[in-house]
C-alpha cells in the first residue's frame, strides 16, 4: 500500500497540471493531506463514493500520463545512474558535481 501511495505522489507531481481543480483538490486531500473519504465528501457536500469514484478515475488517469509520457520511470532511472555514480566516484570535486545534478532532480 505504502508502495502504490508513494508511486501515485510522484504521479501526481509530475500530472497535476494535466488535472482539473476538482481533481487535484480530491488528489491533494487524500493523498498528500491524509484526509479519509468521508472527509473530502463532507467538505466538498458529495457522497463518499463519489469521492472515491473520482479519486480512483484520476489514478487511472495519472497511469495512463505516465504510460505515455514516462516522466516519473525516466526520474526514477536517472536516480539509479545519479546514485551508482555517487557510490563509484573517487574524486570528491565530482561527487560534488553529481550531488549538485542531482539536487537539481
Amino acid at each position: 500500500m505504502l508502495e502504490k501511495t508513494t508511486r501515485i505522489n510522484y504521479l501526481f507531481d509530475f500530472y497535476q497540471s494535466l488535472l482539473t481543480p476538482k481533481q487535484r483538490n480530491y488528489m491533494e486531500m487524500y493523498y498528500l493531506e491524509d484526509y479519509s473519504l468521508g472527509e473530502i465528501s463532507e467538505s466538498f457536500h458529495v457522497s463518499r463514493q463519489a469521492v472515491y469514484d473520482n479519486i480512483r478515475r484520476t489514478e487511472s488517469m495519472l497511469e495512463a500520463y505516465e504510460e505515455k509520457l514516462q516522466l516519473y520511470g525516466k526520474f526514477t532511472a536517472r536516480q539509479k545512474i545519479v546514485d551508482h555514480l555517487l557510490e563509484d566516484i573517487s574524486s570528491e570535486a565530482t561527487k560534488e558535481l553529481v550531488r549538485k545534478l542531482k539536487d537539481l532532480e
